[in-house]
């Protein structure tokens, strides 16, 4: 099957109700130089804030990761958020999911051995993750099979260690990809469009870029093609690429957008939505290249993932403007 990269210019030559608009990939640029410059944004590290993550550069943080990114999908409500408080701080959506795992390994609880959680039982998922309103965690049983799931294979495969996996691909970020979509089936994130299969690969890239930015590109954390890697499609990107007009959308699907409609993984309008998506952060890449926008050795190189890193973190801190935005609502595994 073609890889994320070569789907998503598929996807957007074939799209409808989804285009890519050259004139905000050029606004997109433009502030992506502009917080450059300013030091708003400085791509030495995964996230552009303090949260719930682990800053250890050691093997506790890489099964860490395997966790979180395995569970790292779905986290919208209806009516509110998924949040967590931890330490007198309130977070929400993944951000939440982190504080959660934080919050039981504080209370001794090894949610990252794959010992543990390959036998976990549903009500001890349901704690562990459990919202500080007291609610469960959006798709709590899906959550608890690919635990159960992932925990099976690192034991069986991989001598209960993602890694063992790592140390395999060669520090080739395209053989991990691949290792990873090869032995673990939840991540296998695919979809049809006009009877082509198409790839997304959002959560099993974003945990190649997650090791990568929390080791800095060194050690462990060296990919030689880290290039390679695309934006991770998910619901939240695109209302930052909406917002400076990067994407646009048919008059039909705003409309279903706007009317809080369902999404089902893998209809047309998700899959141009997130094709789109990928194929929008590819050209803003160029653009960047093109304006000749350097980083200076000691941090990390401006590609696809950073640039997500940057969209996702522009949603978060300026939500109430992106407010009047709509996102895709489906529930999926996938994210």
């Amino acid at each position: 099957m073609m890889g994320p990269k070569e789907s998503a210019a598929f996807i957007a030559s074939k799209a409808i109700d989804v285009k890519v608009n050259q004139v905000g990939i050029k606004k997109v640029a433009a502030e992506i130089s502009r917080a450059l410059d300013s030091g708003d944004f400085t791509p030495n590290n995964m996230m552009l804030h303090s949260y719930p993550l682990p800053t250890a550069e050691d093997n506790s943080s890489i099964e860490w990761l395997f966790v979180t990114d395995a569970l790292n999908f779905s986290f919208w409500r209806e009516d509110d958020h998924y949040s967590i408080e931890l330490h007198g701080v309130c977070y929400t959506g993944y951000m939440a999911l982190c504080a959660a795992v934080t919050r039981a390994l504080e209370a001794g609880i090894p949610i990252t051995s794959s010992k543990f959680y390959a036998n976990i039982d549903i009500e001890v998922v349901d704690r562990i993750f459990k919202s500080s309103q007291g609610e469960s965690i959006p798709m709590l049983e899906e959550r608890l099979k690919v635990l159960k799931e992932s925990g099976k294979i690192l034991n069986e495969k991989f001598d209960g260690a993602f890694l063992n996996c790592l140390k395999k691909c060669n520090n080739s970020a395209q053989e991990l990809l691949n290792l990873i979509i090869l032995n673990f089936p939840s991540f296998r994130d695919s979809a049809y469009l006009d009877g082509t299969a198409v790839t997304f690969y959002k959560r099993a890239q974003i945990l190649v870029a997650d090791i990568w930015g929390l080791f800095k590109g060194k050690g462990v954390g060296s990919f030689r093609d880290i290039d390679t890697i695309t934006m991770f499609a998910d619901y939240r990107v695109p209302q930052t690429l909406i917002y400076f007009g990067a994407l646009e959308y048919s008059e039909k699907l705003n409309n279903l957008l706007g009317s809080s409609h369902m999404f089902s993984n893998g209809d047309r309008y998700e899959v141009e939505i997130r094709g789109c998506s990928i194929h929008a952060v590819e050209l803003i890449r160029e653009e960047l290249k093109q304006r000749a926008v350097n980083i200076s050795q000691e941090k990390l190189p401006l590609n696809s993932a950073m640039i997500d890193f940057f969209l996702w973190e522009f949603r978060r801190r300026f939500a109430k403007d992106l407010l009047s935005i709509p996102f895709h609502r489906v529930r999926s595994i996938y994210y």
